[in-house]
């Protein structure tokens, strides 16, 4: 019994030197104290603030899956389409891979679409958290960039007219715009030169920008505070001992949480993976099990589903201009969240009626334009519809200095509460 403590009280020397060596040459343990066990967060997170957690379990996989996939895929017009198949057919596993990163890139714009409606809701994007938002904002749009790119790559009708379709788009900017778009493509048409430049962005450069915006973004997270559901800045509240009253340390308590979270998706995941992989034509296009052929256009053309909402506000209008002009300004709006909200409320919960219809029909307006643009253009009532959705949705930024001013607000507690 003895000689057991003897041996477990050496193995923990030995681990503790080795952890003061490493820390006497990096700060290891400096880094897990202020980001993780003596990080604190409000202490009534609910289901709305695990899908941050899960948006970083997305792009490991991703960054994983995508590794393998380049090792056995050519950047050429000619052999892209049959590497792809290559891989599905031939190479071991390599349908697994293929499906888990198609599933992945989807489900990245899910989590990241609902992480950003939790911070819609609880107000995450006012002061002093500005620059969290705008960092955010900035990830998305890398992720879409990224999303685009690793479109192309299958090279099969929709992946290249899909392409040809957006890059278009950059047409309509004043003065530059045709320079601008054979800069793009390197070509007159999109090509092989497309493709080779579209690979290069995809797996090395736009991946490199994410990863930094990342470690940005959790770096001014942890600077500023989470915030909770209800709005309070839970470091006004310390004990004697300069700990949050409402707080917990993020490591062992939300990590916990956050692993049963992990736990559900992941098996979500794998169901979608090895039983719906294409989901109805939804993640995996079923024009794109032919191979790109610029004499043959698709019947009808549509991006992937996560683009579609802004792809419906470019079609609503009948100017190409206007359209492309529209749908920037869609994405742009997204930035100006802190300051065109004036309520000094935060949180969803102590807010006014008007700022709760006014998300719920924003909420609604997003969803029906991303219906709308996977529907044809031919059908007038699609056209319509967009209109009058795309009307909603920007009036939900034009009027937000307005009605978040006017609004009446419940009084917000000084420490936290649990709702049942």
């Amino acid at each position: 019994m003895s000689s057991a403590r003897s041996e477990a009280a050496s193995g923990a020397s030995r681990s503790s030197g080795l952890l003061d060596w490493i820390d006497a040459r990096f700060p290891l343990s400096k880094m897990l104290k202020e980001h993780a066990t003596e990080y604190y967060a409000a202490k009534n997170f609910n289901v709305w603030y695990v899908f941050g957690v899960l948006a970083m379990v997305v792009l490991i996989i991703q960054l994983l899956t995508g590794i393998f996939l380049t090792m056995s895929y050519k950047p050429s017009a000619e052999d892209a389409f049959a590497s792809v198949e290559y891989i599905m057919r031939d190479v071991e596993w390599g349908w697994l891979i293929r499906y888990i990163h198609s599933t992945g890139a989807s489900a990245f714009f899910i989590v990241v679409y609902l992480h950003m409606f939790r911070g819609m809701m609880y107000g995450s994007y006012k002061a002093p958290r500005e620059l969290l938002w705008i960092i955010g904002m900035l990830i998305y749009l890398a992720l879409m960039a990224e999303a685009f790119m690793g479109y192309l790559l299958p090279w099969g009708q929709m992946s290249y007219w899909g392409a040809q379709v957006i890059v278009s788009l950059f047409g309509a900017v004043p003065a530059v715009g045709d320079a601008l778009v054979e800069w793009i493509r390197g070509d007159y048409f999109i090509s092989d030169i497309t493709l080779n430049r579209f690979f290069a962005l995809h797996v090395i450069a736009v991946p490199l920008a994410l990863v930094m915006l990342v470690v940005m973004h959790i770096l001014a997270l942890h600077e500023t505070g989470s915030l909770g559901p209800d709005g309070i800045e839970i470091k006004q509240n310390k004990g004697p001992d300069g700990i949050p009253l409402d707080g917990v340390a993020f490591h062992p308590y939300l990590t916990s949480k956050d692993l049963v979270a992990i736990v559900v998706f992941l098996i979500l995941f794998s169901a979608v993976v090895f039983f719906a992989p294409e989901m109805g034509g939804y993640f995996l296009e079923h024009a794109n099990f032919e191979p790109a052929n610029r004499l043959k256009t698709p019947e009808h053309i549509a991006p992937v589903w996560y683009f579609t909402p802004f792809y419906a506000i470019l079609r609503a209008v009948p100017s190409k201009g206007l359209g492309a002009l529209l749908m920037g300004l869609a994405i742009v709006a997204l930035f100006l969240l802190p300051w065109l909200d004036r309520c000094k409320v935060k949180s969803i919960r102590y807010r006014g009626w008007i700022f709760k219809v006014a998300l719920m029909l924003f909420a609604i307006s997003f969803l029906a334009l991303g219906y709308l643009g996977l529907q044809p253009a031919t059908e007038p009532v699609f056209v319509y519809a967009a209109r009058i959705f795309t009307a909603l949705y920007f009036a939900f930024f034009l009027f937000m200095p307005v009605y978040t001013r006017l609004e009446k607000t419940k009084p917000v507690p000084e420490r936290v509460v649990y709702h049942g």
